[in-house]
C-alpha cells in the first residue's frame, strides 16, 4: 500500500503563491494517474487538479489558470504550484491516484487571507 505525505501548505495572504509537495512511500508508478483534491471546511473533498500518465493535466474551473500540478515519477512525487490565491481556496489539500484512491494522507492544510 501506498502511503502519501503531502506539505507546503500554511497562511497566505489573497494573491499569494504556495507550491504543494506529496511524497509517496511507494512507487507511484508512470501508470497512476495523480490528483490533488481539496476538501474546503464544510464540504466534501474534490478534485482540483490531475495530471495523466502521459503528463497532460486537467483542472477545475475554479483554479484553472492559477494553479499547476507536475510530477516526478523517478522521485515519486507531485507537486501543486498555486499561484493568485484566493480565500476560497482555504482548505485541506491531499493528493492521491485519480479513481481507486489510495489510503489518505494526513492533507495539508491551507489557509488564504483576505
Amino acid at each position: 500500500q501506498v502511503q502519501l505525505a503531502e506539505s507546503g501548505g500554511g497562511l497566505v495572504q489573497a494573491g499569494g503563491s504556495l507550491r504543494l509537495s506529496c511524497a509517496a512511500s511507494g512507487s507511484i508508478s508512470i501508470f497512476n494517474v495523480m490528483g490533488w483534491y481539496r476538501q474546503a471546511p464544510g464540504k466534501q473533498r474534490e478534485l482540483v487538479a490531475r495530471i495523466s500518465t502521459g503528463g497532460s493535466t486537467n483542472y477545475g474551473d475554479s483554479v484553472k489558470g492559477r494553479f499547476t500540478i507536475s510530477r516526478v515519477s523517478a522521485k515519486n512525487t507531485v507537486y501543486l504550484q498555486m499561484n493568485s490565491l484566493k480565500p476560497e481556496d482555504t482548505g485541506i489539500y491531499y493528493c492521491n491516484r485519480v479513481g481507486a484512491v489510495w489510503r489518505w494522507g494526513q492533507g495539508t492544510q491551507v489557509t488564504v487571507s483576505s
